[in-house]
């Protein structure tokens, strides 16, 4: 990667920007972060993603720096030579650096604020066409998944035994409900609605997931937010996962049995189409 990143207040460029070897994100996970799709160079709900960071940051007591993240997100786009093409923002912060102690730092320490941008190619036009597949996986998180954190070792694992079985996502599972994917938030179409699993602390409230709601409704779907029982996934017509870089992913075989009709349903079809109109 070339170009520059946002790092702590300054612009450096991506090969000699340093973080501490003490930095507590690395140490210990402790920070927060946000993932931004860029659209032809034009940031995609931008303000939601920085105030899920914030209510984020403020759930582990984490104070953010005052950050013009409007002008980061612009500079590290043009910068990139990524004005007219699609690209992804990742921006985290940590706690900061210190010696390694497991309670906070002294007062004062000042976080780690990292921002850099990537060029996107998009999702594989096979997965559009045809749907994708999943497996499902015990989720092993912790108690708190509605917090973007940097802790993400068990979906790290879960989307790696994915993809070890040639699947696109881990479809995670909590006392016999499928609760949302490795790196994405799970919908099923059930007795004709839009069903999918309710907020709170054991998903993560999806940026995409929230316009995906609107756009379903919009669409004069009928929605619900209820527990999705893995029992009730063989009577699913069709099963979709939502995110920000998969924006609407139509999945259509889970442990290598057959959703629905085997390929991408037309609910699916139709959502991703009013989301790329609205992109």
């Amino acid at each position: 990667m070339s170009g520059e990143v946002f790092l702590n207040g300054q612009y450096v460029p991506y090969a000699e920007a340093r973080i501490p070897v003490e930095d507590r994100g690395f140490l210990f996970g402790d920070g927060v972060y946000e993932v931004v799709k860029i659209y032809r160079g034009r940031p995609f709900r931008l303000r939601e993603h920085l105030a899920r960071l914030q209510r984020s940051a403020r759930e582990i007591l984490l104070e953010l720096p005052d950050v013009d993240w409007e002008g980061v997100v612009d500079r590290l786009v043009r910068g990139g030579g990524l004005a007219d093409r699609d690209a992804t923002v990742y921006i985290e912060v940590s706690r900061g650096s210190g010696p390694r102690a497991h309670h906070f730092p002294p007062a004062g320490t000042p976080p780690t604020v990292l921002a850099l941008a990537r060029e996107f190619p998009g999702v594989p036009p096979e997965y559009r066409e045809r749907g994708a597949a999943a497996i499902t996986h015990p989720d092993l998180r912790w108690a708190r998944c509605d917090i973007k954190s940097v802790n993400l070792l068990p979906n790290v694992l879960a989307k790696e035994k994915a993809v070890r079985a040639g699947a696109y996502e881990a479809i995670l599972v909590r006392d016999g409900v499928a609760i949302e994917g490795s790196s994405s938030n799970f919908f099923a179409v059930l007795d004709g609605a839009v069903v999918t699993h309710p907020e709170g602390p054991h998903i993560l409230s999806g940026i995409t997931r929230a316009v995906v709601l609107g756009l379903a409704r919009d669409l004069g779907y009928r929605v619900v937010e209820a527990p999705i029982r893995v029992s009730d996934l063989g009577r699913a017509s069709e099963l979709f996962v939502t995110s920000t870089t998969a924006e609407v992913m139509p999945i259509v075989s889970v442990d290598g049995n057959p959703v629905g009709a085997g390929r991408p349903g037309p609910v699916a079809a139709s959502l991703l189409e009013a989301f790329m109109r609205l992109v």
